[in-house]
């Protein structure tokens, strides 16, 4: 197999520690750390933001549409370039994908905190998103290529509590960061806590992550440009106009025609390339040929679509809607982080033992304190008590939602070869960044129609919470 450049001149052998009996890499847990700590950052940036919308608004005096892009355009550009960027770790070596994008996510942070105008901060989000992009698939790969057996397990499990505690939390550090550094200016403060963190995590990146190159022969380190086009070009088209329809802009949606178009020119193509000998960017076969693979993908793209949006639509509940402050809004979610966190790190253990039956029940459990939610909430909108109503619901959700992320990614990775690692896992994150914004925008739009003229802000919500328990259960049932 391939060689790894780190010092000991580790062997991948070594470092997977699977069922042939080798010696698994002994710096592979502060490896995952590392890694952790980084995807925890990016991911991070994709929610903590709702609640700065209100003082993004104040401080560069622009509307709620123009906004809105600040959001919208980081999740955009993320998930225009996972997969690109898990082949890129793959043939490459992640260790140098790792410092490339998060050095372009440190200066972009930089940018955005110091941003003197909101073209220049949606600009600088796009770079971010582009930067986390290439970050993210890179720690699905380390996880294939360090851990085997039920290990890779517990690290999935570690991965699903930062996905999950990562957009749950968001919203309570953004509050308590604006609550700090002031209603005016304290959202720059958001961008800017990224760079001294970021740049740790830079030396620390060059100490301990393996340079994870391949030999010729193991594994062919050509690109495949026109395959990154196409794919980017169908996630464009898609990704496009519904980020702008979260603005209020209907004049994009045209451009869903070119999402069977560019797809089916995508497959094509990487068929072609698998028939004469190139080298995909990813690889088709694996939807047909790796078990549970392609229905992993249906799984997390329904429930990042049914679920993201609630945090968005509950910010806006609460902050608009019934007049709480950032911070409250942000300590009012916290109780889905603590559920989350619990079920995280059982599941990730649990899950070798019960297999695909973990995710049914995880998302029963959540769908059914979404209802409570909806319940609960509208009986207690105008009581001083309605943070109490809102922990055990919020509290029960967490606890579904964090046994769903990390189950879902080593069922649908277990028999990805480590060669497609970074690809195959990036794959899987398009599909949930996809989800997360379509459900974005969908909740969004519930929310805004069942609030009606007379802006019922309880009434929204359950429109909102009804449209994620209808798509929850699609993920129910492809699961």
């Amino acid at each position: 197999m391939g060689r790894v450049t780190r010092g000991d001149d580790v062997t991948p052998e070594r470092r997977s520690g699977d069922a042939t009996g080798a010696e698994p890499d002994p710096a592979r847990w502060r490896v995952l750390a590392v890694t952790l700590a980084v995807g925890f950052m990016s991911l991070l940036d994709v929610t903590i933001v709702n609640v700065a919308i209100p003082s993004m608004r104040l401080g560069l005096d622009t509307s709620a549409a123009t906004i809105q892009w600040v959001v919208s355009g980081y999740a955009l550009s993320f998930g225009l370039v996972l997969v690109t960027g898990g082949r890129l770790g793959d043939a490459w070596g992640r260790r140098r994908l790792m410092l490339v994008g998060l050095t372009g996510f440190v200066l972009a942070s930089a940018a955005c905190g110091l941003a003197p105008s909101v073209e220049v901060l949606v600009a600088a989000r796009l770079v971010q998103g582009l930067s986390a992009g290439l970050l993210a698939p890179q720690n699905t790969g380390l996880i294939q290529e360090l851990f085997g057996g039920a290990e890779r397990g517990r690290a999935f499990g570690l991965f699903g509590l930062v996905v999950s505690v990562a957009s749950a939390i968001g919203p309570v550090l953004g509050g308590v960061i604006i609550a700090l550094a002031g209603e005016e200016g304290g959202w720059r403060w958001i961008f800017l806590v990224n760079v001294p963190i970021g740049m740790v995590l830079l030396v620390a990146i060059a100490r301990l992550v393996p340079d994870t190159r391949v030999e010729v022969g193991e594994s062919d380190t050509r690109l495949d440009p026109g395959g990154a086009v196409l794919l980017g070009l169908a996630v464009l088209c898609l990704l496009l106009p519904v980020v702008a329809l979260e603005s209020g802009a209907t004049g994009l949606l045209w451009l869903l025609v070119g999402v069977p178009v560019a797809g089916w020119a995508f497959v094509a193509w990487e068929r072609r390339l698998t028939r004469t000998g190139g080298a995909p960017l990813l690889d088709i076969a694996l939807l047909r040929q790796t078990p549970g693979y392609g229905n992993g993908i249906v799984v997390g793209a329904l429930y990042f679509t049914g679920f993201t949006g609630v945090f968005l639509v509950l910010s806006v509940y609460l902050q608009d809607g019934l007049g709480y402050s950032t911070l409250a809004t942000g300590l009012l979610l916290t109780p889905f982080a603590v559920g989350s966190a619990v079920s995280s790190m059982w599941a990730g253990r649990a899950v070798t033992r019960m297999g695909r039956s973990l995710v049914v029940r995880a998302l029963g459990v959540m769908m059914t304190g979404l209802v409570l939610l909806a319940v609960l909430a509208a009986w207690a909108q105008d009581r001083s008590w309605l943070w109490l109503a809102l922990v055990l619901p919020l509290l029960l959700a967490g606890l579904g939602g964090g046994a769903v992320v990390s189950p879902n990614f080593t069922l649908t990775l277990a028999d990805v070869p480590p060669r497609m690692g970074g690809a195959a896992g990036g794959a899987l994150q398009t599909g949930q960044r996809v989800g997360a914004a379509i459900g974005a925008a969908t909740l969004i739009t519930a929310y805004q129609l069942g609030s009606g003229d007379g802006g019922d802000p309880g009434a929204g919500l359950r429109a909102a919470i009804g449209t994620a328990l209808a798509l929850l259960l699609l993920a129910l049932a492809a699961a």
